[in-house]
């Protein structure tokens, strides 16, 4: 009986596994996706692509920072989903884009750094999303909880504080993000700073020391009596 029922068990437990998958990679229709960061290591001479989807009549925000390597610059561009080119910088160490998808679909993002042969690339961008539906949620929930009109606080009074602390909070959650890509970078630079005081700091000693010993010996050579004492 045990025997018998682990194939079943295993079949199930495959066919979840892959629906998960699935609902990762592609979302649900009538959800919207969430915001999100990213951080990833570009390489030199190499370019690299992100897709991600976006309901139409939405708003999705795009911000892009580089936060290490030589020159703190990449390429970058976003497509929609038709192919149409939508957004095309060059050598940009950061940029903040809005952009209202007209068509619903997956928008390709790429950062490019093939132009740099030695230096790879942090890369860190954002992507924050809005969307009408959730004032229709918001509509919903007014025309299910409509109050009495005995009561003094009116529905649309708290529709726009809930509003107002939602973008709040949202704005909130973004600048933080932007600090910590800020801390990075300047991280970064600190680091690739010392270790360039550190290394000429060592070349000068040496060269310090290397010159004190040969005017040291030079002194010292002056003042040598190379006669010879014949008896």
């Amino acid at each position: 009986m045990a025997a018998g029922g682990l194939p079943v068990l295993l079949l199930l437990l495959l066919c979840e596994a892959a629906s998960v998958s699935r609902g990762s990679l592609l979302p649900q229709a009538g959800l919207l996706p969430q915001d999100a960061e990213f951080t990833f290591l570009l390489p030199a001479g190499r370019r690299e692509c992100f897709y991600q989807f976006a309901p139409a009549n939405s708003s999705m925000e795009v911000e892009y920072q580089v936060i290490g390597g030589a020159g703190l610059d990449v390429d970058f561009s976003l497509e929609s989903p038709s192919g149409s080119l939508l957004i095309d910088e060059y050598r940009t160490s950061d940029g903040v884009h809005t952009v209202e998808p007209i068509e619903g679909g997956d928008y390709k993002l790429c950062f490019d750094n093939s132009f740099s042969t030695i230096s790879e690339k942090l890369v860190f961008f954002e992507l924050i999303f809005d969307s009408p539906q959730d004032d229709e949620d918001l509509n919903q929930w007014a025309e299910v909880a409509e109050p009495e009109e005995m009561l003094d606080i009116k529905i649309e009074d708290i529709k726009e504080s809930i509003e107002t602390m939602k973008s709040h909070l949202e704005r909130s959650i973004q600048m933080q993000a932007l600090l910590r890509a800020f801390e990075a970078r300047d991280r970064n630079l600190q680091e690739n700073n010392l270790s360039r005081v550190n290394f000429w700091s060592a070349v000068n000693l040496s060269v310090l020391v290397v010159v004190s010993f040969l005017q040291v010996y030079m002194l010292k050579s002056l003042f040598e009596d190379k006669r010879r004492v014949w008896t």
